[in-house]
């Protein structure tokens, strides 16, 4: 997909209906705290993450930074009639987003990378495995019955 020169980007008609039905059309937009990317979140999603967000200790320097971070740069955005989203030039400058721009569907969110920033990802991540991954990145215990 594309941004336009006004920092737009058209959702894909597959989820228009949906996006529209579910949420009116609204999203929120934020920073990813690990990776060069943005989250977008249906309105409803977003609030729920919003709400355990606001739940964490304050003065724990780890959650602040989280909720600074997240909530923070968190921008509602709404779909056009033409299944537009005008994304605003600081979570595009954060995630050095330029013309080529790549959706990645997860779930109850949707990620935006700029294509030659994912291309590059998605390949270390493919070479790298599951098994390569150090402690601090352990996969959680409710993956262990996981089948896929």
């Amino acid at each position: 997909m594309n941004l336009d020169v006004k920092g737009r980007i058209a959702m894909p008609k597959k989820y228009r209906s949906d996006i529209l039905g579910d949420t009116d059309g609204k999203m929120v937009v934020t920073i990813d705290t690990d990776a060069l990317c943005l989250l977008m979140y249906p309105l409803h999603e977003w609030e729920r993450i919003e709400s355990k967000l606001q739940e964490l200790p304050s003065f724990n320097p780890a959650a602040r930074r989280i909720q600074r971070l997240l909530i923070g740069h968190a921008t509602e955005v709404d779909m056009d009639t033409q299944g537009r989203i005008l994304l605003p030039s600081l979570l595009r400058d954060h995630a050095k987003l330029k013309k080529n721009i790549m959706l990645i569907g997860q779930g109850n969110k949707f990620e935006m990378w700029d294509q030659v920033t994912w291309d590059a990802e998605r390949e270390n991540w493919l070479k790298e495995g599951v098994s390569s991954v150090d402690n601090k990145d352990e996969l959680p215990g409710m993956l262990d019955e996981l089948s896929v």
